[in-house]
């Protein structure tokens, strides 16, 4: 299940951005924000598609919902320009922002790559 963030629970389970300057990520499993809009039509194309990946990797990664809508400051924190934006967060280095509707193999490899660092 995705879980939809406030600003006040993307600072406690992703990142402080008030209290910390440099990246520091607080969450316990690497994880992805998605920022959407309910108007947002792509928006809707890859809800689905990171449902079936939130049972897929459970207790591997988390996925988070962000809506830029309601959560306008926290979107002007990250810059967010255009909807989708997805912001892949591993654990221990910098997180990466992927723009569009993904499809799922491409959020798959990315997981793997960049979240879990999986070497084939």
């Amino acid at each position: 299940m995705t879980e939809l963030l406030t600003k006040e629970t993307f600072l406690e389970k992703v990142f402080n951005y008030e209290k910390n300057k440099e990246w520091k990520f607080e969450g316990d499993l690497p994880c992805i924000i998605d920022f959407y809009a309910d108007w947002c039509g792509p928006c809707k194309m890859v809800a689905p598609i990171l449902e079936e990946l939130s049972e897929e990797y459970k207790g591997k990664i988390n996925i988070y919902k962000v809506d830029t809508e309601a959560q306008q400051e926290l979107s002007a924190a990250f810059g967010i320009r255009s909807i989708p934006s997805i912001l892949f967060c591993p654990k221990d280095s910098e997180p990466q922002m992927a723009q569009g509707a993904l499809p799922k193999h491409q959020l798959e490899q990315i997981i793997n790559d960049v979240l879990l660092k999986v070497t084939t």
